[in-house]
């Protein structure tokens, strides 16, 4: 996979979270969240042990509660989704602080926001337990398509490139006075977008030429092979199956 990059989401440590193999805690995390999305949403108490389970994998791996809810921020824009949702829904209506609310609407916002947040921070606990160039390795091992890995794997490496080309893109039109201020300028960064794919496009052949020069087939080469034990796999699996019991109890409760 070539060599390792961070990631600003990624938070160094030597806890037993950090240490399980890659394709542990992916497994674990898919799991999870399919556990989460399958409890009935009217089982509130349920979503609070899931959230209890996420706070008990965020001490042991030592990420502190408010790097876990800064990054929580990008679902946003599902909670402003959610906040619409009761007063665009139908059928029975409700007053609350005397807003017609409907019911159904009240319902499909939680069920959105508690099973939205609670994948979103089992996400964040991932990547900032695992390192970008571990999960290629893990999803490689779960036997995901190659192709999809190597797409995933030349997107990290040569991201920084792009966002190194566009601010020197920036650069030069700020050195020539240029600075977006309205409407008129979008012709002007529309067409520095245009020159920013183009560029991008012709190092992706030069890359690709040069890969094929050197003998690329199709795969990469795997340089480190991840593997796990019975007591890693036993140690990821708590959380999914501490979730299904959570689960099996919101469904005959």
């Amino acid at each position: 996979m070539g060599a390792g990059h961070a990631h600003r989401l990624y938070r160094h440590g030597h806890t037993a979270v950090h240490a399980l193999p890659p394709h542990c805690k992916l497994a674990a995390v898919f799991c999870f969240v399919l556990v989460v999305v399958s409890t009935p949403r009217e089982a509130v108490w349920a979503f609070g042990l899931y959230a209890v389970l996420l706070g008990a994998v965020a001490y042991a791996s030592r990420v502190p509660a408010g790097y876990l809810l800064k990054r929580l921020l990008i679902e946003v824009p599902f909670v402003a989704f959610a906040v619409l949702m009761p007063f665009v829904a139908q059928g029975e209506r409700v007053e609350v602080l005397g807003m017609s609310l409907s019911v159904s609407g009240l319902w499909g916002a939680w069920n959105v926001l508690a099973k939205g947040t609670l994948g979103v921070a089992a996400s964040v606990l991932l990547a900032s337990t695992t390192e970008l160039r571990s999960l290629l390795l893990g999803l490689q091992r779960l036997r995901l398509p190659p192709l999809l890995v190597q797409i995933a794997s030349f997107m990290i490496r040569y991201g920084d490139v792009i966002t190194d080309e566009m601010r020197r893109m920036s650069i030069a039109r700020r050195s020539r006075g240029f600075e977006a201020r309205g409407v008129r300028h979008w012709g002007v960064l529309a067409k520095s977008a245009g020159a920013l794919f183009i560029r991008s496009y012709e190092r992706g052949e030069r890359v690709h030429l040069a890969m094929i020069s050197r003998g690329y087939t199709g795969t990469m080469p795997v340089i480190d092979e991840v593997t796990a034990s019975r007591a890693q796999w036993s140690t990821a699996a708590a959380l999914p199956l501490s979730a299904l019991a959570v689960c099996l109890l919101g469904w005959t409760l």
